[in-house]
């Protein structure tokens, strides 16, 4: 009988201790990273480490997926360092519009927003559409009544004034340039999330493509394309051109194919984005995530930039690059 005891003490302390494993994925956006600065690279992989530092101290303390992937994003969107809040890019008419996502993979709710000028925080509202209303996407001006109502303060165009992302779209008003510069932009952010309690969770939000037509949206807030998550299966963010994502509905394919296919995350993840996409001409990446805490980051580009962090404490950061060293700091 002291035996079994002791065998079951250990299982019991085993499966304790699997509980408290946790990860969160980040991505800034899969492009052409072949003509950045070492000064633009290391700005963005500074900005990444932040938000994923805010997102891990959320789960190391037993906090949920939602919770963490919401902060992550935040903080990239606060920084107007990349194509989302405060660096999203400018339409043919010179205002950004942007879109966001958000999903909880335990219980398949799910909100987002999209063609929101006056919103600071895209992804705080698409989780408040989630929460608040009987509905998954609101839009537009209908989108910022809500933000009102929810004492959610609009701010001005101005606030996201960003001079690299003035430069980008007086330069793409240039046929020459924007033949040029096609393809080169970069910086939709997203991330995903396995809490302690091994919920799921994902989220994504963008300022879209480079002199976009006003009212253009993306695969970014449309679920099951540009961003997924189900416990069954698994949570993906993903980034760059969102009309392919759309016709293929990228996250939610991929996972299908885990759920129903039983293949491993990894090659349901390079299945589609480096065939099936590539096959059709199609530029982007994902960060996915399963239950059991493995991660793939596909990209067909030159570089989607990229961090991982677990319960070691570690962020491993890469993708600015294919050939890209990884580099590893603290989480704390």
């Amino acid at each position: 009988m002291r035996t079994i005891a002791l065998i079951s003490l250990f299982l019991l302390a085993g499966s304790s201790e699997a509980a408290n494993d946790f990860v969160l994925v980040a991505h800034s956006g899969a492009g052409d990273y072949s003509n950045a600065t070492p000064q633009t690279i290391e700005a963005r992989r500074d900005g990444m480490v932040k938000a994923i530092r805010a997102g891990y101290a959320i789960l190391a303390r037993g906090g949920t997926s939602m919770d963490a992937v919401e902060a992550t994003i935040r903080v990239m969107e606060d920084s107007g360092l990349y194509d989302a809040g405060r660096g999203a890019y400018y339409t043919k008419d010179g205002v950004p519009e942007m879109d966001a996502a958000i999903m909880d993979g335990r219980t398949l709710q799910a909100g987002s927003v999209a063609s929101v000028k006056h919103i600071a925080n895209p992804i705080h509202l698409a989780r408040l559409v989630m929460e608040k209303t009987p509905h998954i996407m609101l839009v537009a001006d209908g989108a910022e009544e809500f933000a009102k109502s929810q004492g959610i303060e609009l701010v001005s165009p101005y606030y996201f004034y960003n001079e690299r992302e003035w430069q980008r779209y007086q330069g793409a008003r240039s046929d020459a340039l924007k033949r040029k510069q096609a393809g080169a932009g970069h910086g939709t952010v997203g991330a995903v999330a396995l809490d302690a309690a091994g919920n799921l969770a994902a989220g994504t939000s963008t300022g879209g493509t480079v002199l976009k037509m006003p009212g253009r949206v993306g695969d970014s807030p449309i679920i099951g394309a540009g961003t997924y998550a189900n416990n069954d299966s698994c949570a993906i963010s993903g980034t760059g051109t969102g009309e392919y994502f759309m016709r293929d509905t990228v996250a939610s394919d991929i996972c299908a194919r885990v759920r129903y296919l039983h293949v491993t995350l990894e090659q349901a993840a390079n299945d589609v984005v480096m065939k099936e996409l590539v096959e059709q001409h199609g530029d982007g990446g994902v960060i996915a995530l399963d239950r059991q805490g493995h991660v793939a980051t596909p990209f067909n580009t030159t570089g989607m930039m990229n961090g991982v962090v677990s319960s070691n404490g570690k962020i491993k950061m890469s993708g600015w690059g294919k050939a890209a060293d990884p580099v590893i700091v603290p989480a704390q």
